[in-house]
């Protein structure tokens, strides 16, 4: 449906919006209506910024309102319409040396309609889920419209004021003028006319003293809401991009903060005019005492004042630098292009492309020995307008700038000696202009968030750490020394952040349950962990327990996989990921057979996830298995639902069996991952050559299983009892040249390995491809296959090993 027929099925209120939108002169709603589906199938956003193209739309739209003037004459409609017809094609005529401006308007206007249209939907949307809005703000937008109304009131009463002043002082400046041209000399009469013009001018004063007052009392609710929108409302907006940045779900839109900075400097520029015409008063008509040559200096000072905090508040950036293949904002590299976007919230027609925005940096740079310095390169000077902004904001948006490093002059001096590596180095990026419109000028400066300059790619994920800490915690946004005195953070503050890594990667953040098993992992088993904190060193800088890896890699390694190959299942729930070993026991142990649940490993780097499943003994004994897990190269190669699908291990008399049937609590596989299935299954799918030519070790209770269809690094088992140091499990010794021959496909084992079975060690393998077509010595002499096996005991710690080529002779080594 076109936008325009949309508008006009909303409700009332929303149908106000659009009246008050299209109450002035600047593009009739009569031209919007009866051109609109012209007018939405145009390119308006090129059009403003080409010369060429705005001429061609422009001389359309006037040919368009030819042709429905024609329309309207040959239907017999009203003269009115035909009327405003030709007067709206005269209006547009002033656009014919620059037809743009008319473009960018109408652009404009188009976008505010998106607007109302969203804020309608996102309203049913509310309305649907019921979801209440938060009371205090309800409240302190209520208030905020309460008193920017009661302003624009007092404005609007002063105005009256002023004229009906101005009414009184021409009447006593004419009676007084015809009084000393008349020159009466009669005594009585000019005692009574010299009553007369006293009484006038005692009104005269007393009406100046009057609007003095109010005045005064104008520029304290003036200065009561300026206070709530720079120190509440701006501050607020700018945690909440802070947190924004770092993934948080928080509003950064500037359209209402917009709305009321410019409101309020619309009604403190109109004093400055009452001010002003006060001054032209008083230059025609003075007298001794008069109270605006005693009090206007001060009003206009106060004025002048406000304003100016006004004004400095209100250039912002409204979004932080950042590069297009970044991890997040913030993180910038040198000699790689970025972004970034400051914004005016004063919207003024009058200063589209008046004020040029100039990019500087680290202009209060900390004396600190080898701090960098850099060079901005590239556009670092543009004009605000209205063009490059969706809602019609007032913006100048840099998207070509890169860093470079000053070689000459830069780094090496300063009064602190710290120890700060590169990715804890904090920056900022300056911006500067000028305020000049109705004789007031003022110079304006904003800046960044600190952001962090890399020089290599894989400097990101340390650099995106030091990014997520500093805006997690710190509210002070100039303090590049963070991080020489960084603050530890509470569990609920990680927590939360965690979960918004998620949340913005995928739109499903973390649950309580996987936030518990995180917080286990980083405190031991605790109570309550809200009281608990972690350094940031212990975050980022020390390694896990018992592994060459920091927390925040191995968090950031699983973030990283899901995003690239899981992101389905996570979004619908299919992952469990964060639950540790022991807990999964204890949920699948309550589970009927075959009931699985997918983790992700707590020991691989860069991110792994592994299924486990329940299978029970003839005793009825619970017996939780677990294959090794995969990787994001495996799953480069094969989907994680393909693998579940295509997963079997030999059972008894060789039959392959898939164990995987209920994903955990009780939802049928196929009900679970059916919807991801390729169309071919079985022999004909495109990934069996990757299945049926690898193994994948289970680990069951007490043993660990080679089993098909994947094999990965690193074995994770569950074995229960206690493991032999050298190479084996539960306390024996374990030789491959025990590999039963049952489920073995090929040629026939040499004579120099014994086939006598082995109840701790199996190999289960399904009948390669017909054209791959190798035999079992081929197939085991592959040394990818068995380049380093680690195994897990039930405490978590690793023995590893190296499982020679054929013939297999020699008993496992340790790994180097």
């Amino acid at each position: 449906m076109a936008q325009w027929e949309k508008l006009r099925q909303l409700e009332s209120v929303y149908l106000t919006q659009v009246d008050e939108l299209y109450d002035g002169d600047a593009f009739p709603m009569d031209v919007r209506h009866y051109l609109a589906h012209w007018i939405e199938g145009q390119d308006w956003d090129r059009a403003a910024r080409d010369h060429d193209v705005a001429m061609v739309l422009f001389q359309v739209l006037l040919e368009n309102l030819d042709i429905q003037h024609s329309r309207f004459v040959q239907g017999g409609e009203s003269f009115l319409l035909q009327h405003n017809i030709r007067r709206f094609k005269h209006s547009f005529q002033r656009y014919q040396e620059e037809p743009y401006n008319l473009a960018n308007i109408i652009q404009w206007f188009l976008a505010k309609e998106k607007e109302i249209l969203q804020n309608a939907e996102l309203a049913e949307q509310v309305q649907l889920l019921q979801v209440q809005q938060n009371p205090m703000e309800t409240d302190s937008q209520r208030n905020i419209e309460r008193k920017m109304a009661d302003l624009k009131n007092k404005v609007q009463c002063m105005e009256h004021t002023v004229k009906c002043l101005e009414e009184q002082q021409d009447e006593f400046d004419f009676k007084y003028q015809t009084h000393n041209m008349e020159g009466t000399t009669n005594a009585a009469e000019k005692t009574e006319q010299m009553k007369v013009l006293q009484a006038l001018l005692n009104r005269l004063d007393a009406s100046r003293k009057s609007m003095l007052s109010g005045m005064g009392m104008l520029l304290d609710g003036a200065e009561e809401l300026l206070c709530v929108l720079v120190r509440e409302e701006l501050v607020q907006w700018q945690r909440r991009q802070q947190k924004a940045c770092i993934g948080a779900p928080d509003s950064t839109c500037l359209d209402q903060l917009e709305k009321w900075f410019t409101t309020e400097a619309e009604c403190l520029f109109q004093v400055r005019k009452f001010l002003k015409k006060l001054e032209e008063l008083m230059g025609k008509v003075t007298y001794e005492h008069d109270p605006v040559k005693k009090q206007k200096p001060a009003l206009q000072k106060r004025v002048d004042s406000l304003l100016t905090s006004l004004l400095k508040s209100a250039f912002v950036v409204e979004t932080q630098p950042s590069m297009p293949q970044g991890k997040g904002p913030l993180v910038l590299r040198t000699n790689v292009q970025f972004s970034v976007k400051t914004r005016f919230l004063v919207k003024f027609p009058e200063l589209n492309h008046a004020m040029k925005v100039n990019v500087s940096m680290d202009r209060e740079a900390p004396l600190v020995k080898g701090y960098r310095r850099f060079n901005v390169l590239g556009t670092n000077s543009k004009a605000l307008n209205m063009a490059e902004s969706m809602s019609g904001g007032m913006v100048a948006d840099f998207r070509h700038l890169t860093l470079k490093e000053q070689k000459s002059g830069g780094g090496g001096k300063g009064i602190h000696d710290l120890s700060l590596s590169v990715t804890e180095e904090l920056h900022i990026i300056n911006f500067n202009t000028e305020f000049l419109l109705h004789d007031m000028s003022v110079s304006l400066e904003t800046s960044s968030l600190p952001v962090v300059i890399i020089s290599n790619s894989s400097q990101q994920q340390s650099a995106w750490a030091s990014i997520l800490w500093f805006n997690m915690l710190c509210l002070e946004p100039k303090n590049l020394l963070f991080f020489a005195n960084c603050p530890a953070a509470t569990w609920p503050q990680l927590g939360e952040l965690l979960s918004w890594q998620f949340l913005s990667s995928t739109t499903r953040g973390l649950e309580s349950n996987q936030l518990d098993m995180i917080a286990h992992k980083l405190f031991g088993k605790q109570q309550s962990y809200d009281a608990c904190k972690i350094s940031w060193t212990k975050f980022s800088k020390e390694n896990v327990p018992n592994t060459n890896f920091t927390f925040w890699v191995w968090f950031d390694g699983i973030l990283f996989m899901v995003k690239s190959h899981l992101e389905n299942l996570w979004k619908d729930g299919s992952i469990m990921g964060f639950v540790s070993k022991g807990k999964e026991k204890t949920l699948l142990k309550k589970k009927r057979r075959g009931t699985f649940l997918l983790r992700f490993s707590e020991s691989i780097r860069d991110g792994g996830i592994t299924f486990s499943w329940v299978d029970y003994s003839l005793t009825g004994e619970p017996d939780v298995r677990s294959v090794q897990p995969f990787t994001k190269v495996d799953l480069g190669q094969i989907p994680f639902h393909e693998i579940i699908r295509n997963f079997q291990i030999l059972e008894e008399e060789n039959v392959p069996e898939n164990p995987l049937l209920f994903l955990y609590p009780d939802t049928p596989k196929v009900e679970a991952f059916g919807k991801y299935y390729t169309e071919k299954s079985g022999a004909d799918s495109q990934y069996i050559k990757y299945i049926k030519t690898k193994l994948v070790f289970v680990s069951k209770e007490n043993t660990l299983e080679a089993k098909s269809p994947m094999y990965s690094d690193t074995v994770e088992g569950e074995g229960s009892g206690p493991m032999n140091p050298r190479y084996g499990l539960g306390g024996e010794a374990f030789e491959p040249s025990t590999f039963p021959p049952s489920g073995l496909i090929g040629d026939p084992l040499p004579p120099e390995l014994p086939l006598s079975p082995d109840p701790m060690f199996s190999v289960a393998m399904v009948i390669p491809d017909e054209d791959l077509n190798p035999t079992l010595q081929e197939f085991l002499n592959d040394h990818n296959m068995y380049e380093c096996v680690d195994f897990l005991s039930d405490d978590t710690t690793f023995l590893e090993g190296t499982l020679p080529g054929l013939p297999f002779t020699a008993p496992l080594q340790p790994c180097e």
